[in-house]
């Protein structure tokens, strides 16, 4: 059968019929890796506030050319994950008041968005995998004497994203994705306050949310969820107060 070029995307045969053409399935890039990597260590909270991160050393850290680095940085830099400085180097951006107060809002508003939209279609085995990852992240937690920052981070962003994609949004699922990916940082200097002045339990917000949605009381559920997001940034809140303070004492 023979097939002339019609429209893009598609071979139209002799007899007049349209064919969609299919194009080679691509391999994934090794810019893909490494940028897959970097988001990763940003998104769980790897790198602290105002880390530069300079092309060579990560190329030799992860055993690649300069170019693939280059690039997924690009891409992070214009997801607002990193900021570009003036010698060419990146950095993680420096923890504001208006950054800080920015990404809280956000996060409270989308995350509360897919809580309510993720509720009428929970079951069983939905609830059954949050309260597992809790479960887990208490018992890492019992385990002192070794770093838990990474398994914890991990367990966290499984019960949330979890949650969030019950709702059936991948629109809104992709928002989260980008505001945890700019959160990392924050979230990490709020886990290092936290185990330096204790306080209520890292998953206490997480049962009493698993508690709202069983019950199905939405309002509950946004109330927790607000708590467990509102947390972290005010931990951070709480130290720029003391800092701001020490300046006008000290200044």
């Amino acid at each position: 059968m023979t097939k002339v070029r019609g429209i893009v995307g598609s071979d139209r045969s002799d007899d007049g019929r349209e064919e969609v053409a299919l194009s080679p399935v691509g391999r994934e890039t090794l810019q893909d890796r490494v940028y897959a990597q970097l988001r990763h260590s940003l998104i769980n909270g790897m790198f602290d506030a105002g880390d530069v991160l300079r092309i060579v050393d990560l190329a030799e850290r992860l055993q690649t050319s300069t170019m693939p680095v280059r690039e997924a940085l690009g891409r992070l830099v214009s997801e607002k994950a990193l900021e570009s400085l003036p010698n060419r180097s990146v950095r993680v951006p420096l923890i504001t008041r208006s950054r800080l107060d920015d990404l809280a809002r956000a996060r409270i508003l989308i995350e509360g968005r897919m809580v309510s939209l993720a509720l009428p279609h929970l079951t069983r085995d939905d609830l059954s995998v949050l309260k597992q990852a809790n479960l887990d992240c208490d018992a890492a937690f019992e385990e002192h004497g070794r770093d838990i920052g990474q398994v914890t981070s991990a367990l966290n962003q499984r019960f949330h994203f979890h949650l969030y994609s019950v709702g059936r949004s991948p629109v809104l699922l992709s928002i989260v994705e980008s505001l945890w990916l700019q959160s990392g940082a924050i979230i990490r200097q709020a886990a290092q306050i936290h185990d330096a002045q204790g306080g209520l339990a890292a998953t206490d917000h997480h049962w009493a949310l698993i508690a709202a949605l069983e019950a199905g009381d939405e309002a509950a559920a946004l109330q927790s969820l607000t708590n467990d997001i509102s947390r972290s940034f005010n931990l951070i809140r709480g130290r720029l107060d003391t800092q701001e303070t020490a300046e006008v004492r000290y200044g």
